[in-house]
């Protein structure tokens, strides 16, 4: 463990220690329910939560209270504490409760760190898997502590292209969702976070995605861009707590450019 006395040892270093501790926690956590019998509820958004989606937050949580007393925490599940705080942890504790529900392995575990709001890191979990993500933007990107890093495609018509949340799209934007499933080489439908690590990873070319929330986006937008990626808001904005979910990300900006042109072009 990182000695904060250490002079050598910086502040991202501490948090890098402690997001990564997090992540393990939230993997031990998640797996004691995975593909058991669990209590199902329905929000008011209709989307559903489990008992272990509210077991692995409040495990987190607790492990960021410890670690740094004075952030404040965001997480899906438990609301906002100490908002006001310089420092603020975003944490999705299930980033895809329908495919954990399901048995389905493909659901994640999201963390990220903002610095006077701007996202200094991120960390993609993927319990089921035994992967995890950490981007740190200006130090690089890795899977289980080796370095990764996005394609070079910069040609649409040539990429390994994902349309995350297609039924949405079809529902609110049917005339776009025709031009993009037809988009790529290779195109898949898919859903939550993993899409997103497979392209900081070099495997997906593009993702366009819909309808998120800034636990959704924040900590994928880190390791994207921290493997040399881009990810912006369908306007081409850079993405914040306040952006409307609505995201596209991309191996190099050619390719992002080409994607904004379709989005809102």
């Amino acid at each position: 463990m990182p000695a904060k006395g250490d002079p050598t040892v910086t502040e991202i270093d501490q948090l890098e220690h402690h997001a990564l501790g997090a992540a393990r926690l939230a993997a031990d956590t998640a797996m004691r329910y995975f593909r058991n019998p669990l209590d199902i509820e329905i929000k008011p958004d209709e989307s559903p939560v489990t008992q272990a989606d509210k077991a692995v937050e409040a495990a987190v949580r607790a492990h960021l209270r410890q670690a740094f007393p004075d952030h404040g925490i965001f997480g899906e599940e438990h609301g906002t504490e100490g908002g006001t705080a310089r420092d603020l942890w975003v944490v999705d504790p299930i980033d895809g409760t329908r495919s954990f529900l399901s048995g389905h392995p493909l659901f994640g575990f999201l963390l990220a760190h903002l610095k006077d709001e701007t996202v200094d890191l991120g960390v993609i979990g993927m319990p089921a898997l035994g992967e995890t993500y950490l981007g740190v933007p200006g130090r690089g990107a890795s899977r289980n502590g080796a370095p990764i890093r996005v394609s070079g495609q910069t040609e649409l018509a040539r990429a390994v292209f994902y349309l995350n949340e297609a039924e949405k799209i079809y529902r609110d934007h049917p005339r776009l969702f025709a031009t993009l499933a037809v988009c790529g080489q290779t195109r898949r439908f898919g859903y939550d976070c993993y899409p997103h690590a497979l392209l900081a990873s070099g495997l997906v070319d593009a993702v366009v995605d819909y309808d998120l929330q800034p636990y959704d986006f924040l900590a994928v937008s880190a390791v994207v861009e921290a493997a040399g990626g881009v990810m912006t808001d369908w306007q081409g904005n850079r993405l914040t707590r306040q952006s409307d979910g609505a995201v596209v990300a991309a191996a190099t900006p050619g390719l992002h450019a080409e994607l904004l042109a379709l989005l809102y072009g």
